[in-house]
């Protein structure tokens, strides 16, 4: 499926407390972090714990296109976590649209520290949009082995 041409004004990003759970399991198949053993019904869960969660919505297409959030203690440090849009829609601008309007909503209530661990190959993505690598910092993981 192809996608029409990003037209800024018909796209909507908004920031939400709720959403539908099975288009947000089409975003997180679409990057690669769904399996099957994973419970959709804790998804609203996921959504109301963000810090912020936005949503890119096409609404002539009726579709949810993408999606990101923010984890955060609403203070000093900020984390943008599972920016993700459909194959169809990438190199549009939508992702770089959601992002913006998460680090707005961070910078606006005076959080400066918004962290992220980018996967390879999205490194020029977002330093287009401000951030450098850490140097001197390894993301880590614990991997609990009990």
């Amino acid at each position: 499926m192809s996608c029409p041409v990003f037209e800024a004004d018909r796209i909507r990003v908004e920031i939400v407390k709720a959403w539908d759970e099975d288009p947000i399991v089409d975003l997180y198949r679409a990057g690669g972090w769904w399996t099957e053993t994973m419970d959709k019904t804790r998804l609203p869960e996921l959504i109301r714990g963000s810090f912020l969660f936005a949503v890119a919505f096409d609404p002539v297409y009726g579709r949810t296109i993408g999606m990101g959030r923010v984890i955060s203690d609403g203070l000093f440090d900020a984390y943008l976590q599972d920016l993700i849009v459909l194959p169809e829609w990438r190199r549009n601008g939508v992702g770089r649209t959601i992002a913006g309007m998460l680090l707005e909503s961070c910078r606006s209530r005076g959080i400066k520290w918004i962290g992220l661990i980018a996967e390879p190959g999205t490194e020029a993505f977002y330093r287009s949009l401000g951030f450098e690598l850490m140097n001197g910092y390894a993301p880590m993981l614990f991997l609990d082995k009990i």
